[in-house]
C-alpha cells in the first residue's frame, strides 16, 4: 500500500482544531483548590490524553513532514503550561512567571533529553545485550536543530536589555510561524517505514481515508480537549500534596509546576524512546516544546501581561530572574551544540543531567555565608558559566573542524531541496 503526499490530512484538521484550543487557552481559568485525591483521577487522564495524540502525530507523519507533526503535537501537550503562565501573566506575577518559564524549559533539556537516552539504551541493551552509545537524529531533523537556534539568539538580546515587551513578542511569533513554514515545506516519511509503527498507529495509517483523517483528527482534538479539562485538577492536587508535605510555593511554581504540565509531553516522548528505532522522534518532540516555549509561551506573557494592566507593558527582570533566563539560555545553548553534529551521545545526556541535577538539588535551601546555604546562593552562577564557557569551547571547536557541523549543512540541502526546489542540488551526506 502506497500513500501520497499530496493525501496532508494534518493541516485540515489542524485549521479545526488550533482555533478551538486557542479560545481554551484565552479562557485562562484560575487554579481552585481540590483535594489531594484528585491526582487518582486526573493523572490516568493525562497519561490517556497523552498517548491519543502521540498515536495521531505517529500516524500523522506519513502524511506531514514529521517535524510539523511534532510541532502540532508539542503545541496541543503544552497546553498545560500555557495554562498556568497565562494566570500568572494576567495576575502580573512576575517573578512566579518567569520562574515557572525558566524551570519548564530546563526540565525538558536537562532532565527529559537525558530521560530519553536513559530509556532508549536500557530498552538497546534489554534487547541486544551491549550499550546504545548515542542517539542518530535523521537528517530532516535538522530543521529542529537550526530551529531551536534562532529564537536562541534572539531571547539572548532580550536578556541583555532586561526586559520582554510586545516587540519581542511580535518577533518570537514570527519566528515560529517561520519555522512552521520550512517544516510544512518538508516531505512526509516514507510509506516503508509504516510497518516499524506500534499496532494502533500502524492500523491508523493503513486504514482507509475517510478513518485514517478522522482518528487522526479525533485523537488529536479529544486528546487536546482531554488535556485541557484534566490540567487544572491535575496541578491543584499536586500543589494540595505539595502544601501537605511543606513544598516552598516558589520551590512549586519553578520544578513541581512545570515537571507536572509537561507530563504529556514526556509520556508520548518516553513511549517514542523504548521504541529505540523512534527515540529520535522522542528527541524532536522535546526540542519542537523548547522551540515552542522559547517563541510562543515566552511570546504570550508580555501580550496578556499588557492586557492585564489595560497598557502596553514590558516585563522587566531583575537580578535573580536574569540570571535564571542566563542559566536557561546557557543550558539550551550547550545542548543544541550537542545536537550540532546530529546525534546524542551518552556522555552529553549524562552531562546535561548532571548539570541540571546539580542546581536542581541546593534550589528549596535558603542562600547563606556558610555551607549549604553559600553554595545555594551561588550554584546557579556557577552553573550558568559553566553551561556558557562549554558552549563557547564547542563553538571554537566546531570552527576548527573538531565537531562536524551536520545540522546547518543538511539544513542547507534541505532548504535548497524543498524550499528552493532544486532537485539537482548534491547530496549531502554524514560521515
Amino acid at each position: 500500500m502506497t500513500w501520497s503526499s499530496s493525501e496532508k490530512i494534518a493541516p485540515r484538521g489542524v485549521r479545526v482544531v488550533l482555533p478551538v484550543f486557542a479560545l481554551l487557552i484565552l479562557a485562562g481559568i484560575p487554579i481552585h483548590p481540590v483535594s489531594p485525591w484528585t491526582a487518582a483521577w486526573a493523572t490516568p487522564a493525562i497519561l490517556i490524553a497523552a498517548m491519543l495524540i502521540a498515536w495521531a502525530a505517529e500516524s500523522a507523519q506519513f502524511f506531514v513532514a514529521q517535524g510539523f507533526a511534532l510541532a502540532i503535537l508539542a503545541w496541543l501537550q503544552t497546553l498545560p503550561e500555557f495554562a498556568v503562565e497565562f494566570v500568572l501573566a494576567w495576575k502580573q506575577q512576575v517573578e512566579l512567571l518567569m520562574a515557572n518559564l525558566t524551570g519548564a524549559l530546563r526540565l525538558l533539556t536537562g532532565l527529559a533529553w537525558p530521560g530519553i537516552y536513559l530509556i532508549a539504551a536500557t530498552s538497546y541493551r534489554r534487547r541486544h545485550g551491549r550499550p546504545l552509545r548515542r542517539i542518530r537524529l535523521e537528517d530532516e531533523h535538522c530543521v529542529e536543530v537550526v530551529g531551536l537556534l534562532v529564537p536562541l539568539v534572539y531571547m539572548f538580546w532580550v536578556w541583555a536589555k532586561g526586559s520582554l515587551d510586545l516587540l519581542d513578542a511580535a518577533v518570537l511569533i514570527a519566528i515560529y510561524v517561520a519555522y512552521l513554514w520550512v517544516l510544512r515545506k518538508m516531505p512526509p516519511q516514507e510509506a516503508e517505514k509504516a510497518e516499524e509503527l506500534e499496532r494502533i498507529p500502524r492500523a491508523i495509517v493503513t486504514a482507509r481515508r475517510p478513518i485514517r483523517n478522522a482518528l487522526i483528527v479525533g485523537f488529536f482534538a479529544g486528546g487536546g480537549l482531554l488535556i485541557y479539562l484534566s490540567a487544572e485538577p491535575f496541578l491543584a492536587s499536586l500543589l494540595a500534596i505539595a502544601t501537605l508535605v511543606g513544598v516552598p510555593y516558589f520551590v512549586f511554581v519553578q520544578w513541581v509546576a512545570p515537571f507536572i504540565s509537561e507530563f504529556p509531553e514526556k509520556v508520548s516522548a518516553f513511549y517514542w524512546a523504548h521504541t529505540v528505532e523512534r527515540a529520535s522522534m522522542g528527541l524532536m518532540n522535546m526540542v519542537s516544546s523548547n522551540i515552542n516555549q522559547w517563541t510562543l509561551l515566552a511570546a504570550m506573557l508580555p501580550i496578556v501581561y499588557s492586557i492585564s494592566r489595560g497598557e502596553p507593558s514590558a516585563i522587566p527582570f531583575d537580578e535573580r530572574q536574569s540570571l535564571e533566563l542566563l542559566m536557561t539560555l546557557g543550558q539550551s545553548l550547550i545542548g543544541m551544540f550537542f545536537l550540532i553534529n546530529m546525534e546524542l551521545a551518552w556522555w552529553e545526556a549524562g552531562a546535561l543531567f548532571a548539570l541540571w541535577f546539580t542546581q536542581f538539588v541546593f534550589s528549596p535551601f535558603p542562600p547563606s555565608d556558610t555551607g549549604i546555604g553559600y553554595i545555594a546562593g551561588h550554584i546557579h552562577w556557577w552553573v550558568t558559566v559553566a553551561y556558557l564557557a562549554w558552549s563557547a569551547l564547542a563553538f571554537v571547536r566546531m570552527l576548527m573542524g573538531k565537531r562536524k557541523p551536520h545540522a546547518f549543512l543538511l539544513f542547507a540541502r534541505m532548504w535548497r531541496l524543498h524550499v528552493l526546489k532544486r532537485p539537482e542540488v548534491p547530496v549531502y551526506r554524514r560521515d
